[in-house]
């Protein structure tokens, strides 16, 4: 296990610079995205946004400034949570796929924020400064895998419908999945079983991105929505790791 959790920087590093060139290719072609990343109205700050996304991702792989990169990547998700996905969910209170977004951009801020935990000291005071935060980040982390699985139970029947037809009990395993991640969230929370819950749990966003995400971006290639939820998957995956690499290190302390 050990070997497998310490490649979650990589892995989520290398996913967020995959969605910085998602970004750039919808500047390009005019194209907008349902979901995360977040794609300002303006041309501009597309391209921007995306260039941010594939210099901070670069940094977190090669492990180069990856602390201060992945604090204010954190600050970035963040603002995608407060100026995006938090005023769609006022504006659409009712709509479960808005609560989605919020999640996904909240998720991957934590897991940035938790990753600044498991690096090494702040090397100046403004950098300590910024980084103060980070500290939320598993518990951020927690409260959007609540929000995840409550979707799962809130719309079962749709997200039974986007597994594959040749996997029998698609709705057995739609509450499974939302069990499983309320379990994790909580393990996180409450720092009990946390390395095994994030090893667990990015095993399972793992299995989602062949089984689930990787067809369907096969069938739609043009689709940058089915891109941005693969990927988004994988992160998702990397960054778990990053979780159960970050408390296997506090219990080695």
């Amino acid at each position: 296990m050990e070997k497998i959790i310490t490649k979650g920087q990589i892995v989520f590093g290398v996913v967020v610079a995959a969605l910085g060139v998602v970004n750039l290719f919808c500047a390009r072609f005019g194209l907008a995205l349902q979901g995360v990343p977040w794609v300002p109205v303006r041309p501009f700050f597309v391209i921007l946004s995306g260039v941010a996304l594939i210099t901070a991702g670069i940094s977190i792989a090669a492990n180069f400034h990856s602390r201060l990169l992945a604090t204010l990547l954190g600050y970035l998700f963040l603002g995608c949570v407060l100026f995006r996905a938090l005023p769609q969910v006022f504006a659409q209170p009712a709509e479960w796929s808005v609560y989605g977004v919020l999640s996904e951009a909240l998720a991957l801020g934590a897991l940035a924020w938790t990753l600044v935990q498991s690096l090494p000291p702040a090397s100046s005071p403004w950098e300590s400064v910024l980084g103060k935060v980070t500290v939320l980040g598993p518990y951020l982390f927690a409260v959007s895998l609540i929000v995840f699985s409550s979707i799962h139970f809130l719309v079962a029947h749709f997200i039974a419908s986007l597994i594959p037809a040749w996997i029998p009990g698609r709705l057995f395993w739609t509450y499974l999945t939302g069990m499983a991640l309320i379990a994790s969230g909580i393990s996180i929370a409450i720092r009990r079983l946390d390395e095994w819950a994030g090893f667990l749990l990015g095993v399972m966003f793992l299995l989602w991105v062949v089984l689930l995400h990787a067809p369907r971006v096969a069938a739609d290639r043009h689709n940058p929505d089915e891109w941005s939820s693969a990927l988004i998957a994988l992160g998702m995956c990397g960054g778990s790791w990053i979780v159960a690499n970050h408390a296997r290190n506090r219990r080695a302390k």
